[in-house]
């Protein structure tokens, strides 16, 4: 079964995570860890659950989503994967960051592309990827069937969705994609969001006033 970790980091209070299972193996989602006590907190867990991380695995990549991945690529020598629809992001993160006055490091570029479809090992389990773009033209969540959870990134929000007024995003498109893909998931699924509290597929199903 996985277990997820939230830390909720930077000067836009993203949420980072990292899912592990009973093997030991860990991944990192959405690492935006930006100052030096959020480095020093994730590394004290890692080491205090003795986890091994193996990768890093993108929703999407809008600035603060990615400020810590040159950190944990570097520190775990582990690979970062998002879809190749958000590498325009990357390289615009710099210049993105520095409209809110925050000054970032660059991100090279990812090791690896996802896709729809493709699933992620996590030890015993895994994740299945989903493409919602709309908020980003790359956007992915990741579904794990058998744990009932859902990492949702900036798409779904617990009584909101994701802006859609940044470049690339589409509010149909993402209509369209969190009715078809998200909401036929089953009730119970928790869902993870890239900012804010935690909620569930049923509660938005009936509550989210973007969706009814």
């Amino acid at each position: 079964m996985i277990t997820v970790k939230k830390f909720v980091v930077n000067p836009l209070r993203e949420n980072s995570y990292l899912l592990f299972d009973e093997s030991g193996k860990a991944i990192f989602i959405d690492p935006g860890f930006f100052y030096d006590e959020e480095f020093d907190e994730v590394t004290s867990f890692v080491a205090d659950n003795n986890l091994e991380p193996i990768g890093i695995f993108n929703t999407h990549c809008h600035f603060d989503h990615i400020f810590g991945v040159e950190f944990v690529r570097k520190t775990y020598d582990i690979d970062f994967t998002c879809h190749n629809g958000d590498e325009f992001l990357i390289q615009r993160s710099v210049a993105q960051a520095s409209m809110f006055g925050i000054d970032m490091a660059e991100i090279g570029n990812p090791d690896h592309y996802i896709s729809e479809g493709d699933k992620i090992q996590i030890g015993n389990s895994f994740l299945q990827t989903l493409h919602v773009p709309g908020h980003s033209p790359g956007h992915v969540v990741f579904h794990s069937p058998e744990c009932r959870i859902l990492m949702a990134g900036d798409v779904l929000f617990q009584g909101s969705i994701g802006r859609t007024d940044l470049p690339g995003g589409n509010h149909e498109t993402l209509i369209k994609n969190i009715k078809e893909k998200l909401l036929i998931l089953p009730s119970d699924t928790r869902v993870y969001s890239g900012h804010g509290p935690e909620t569930t597929i049923g509660f938005e199903r009936q509550n989210n006033p973007f969706l009814t």
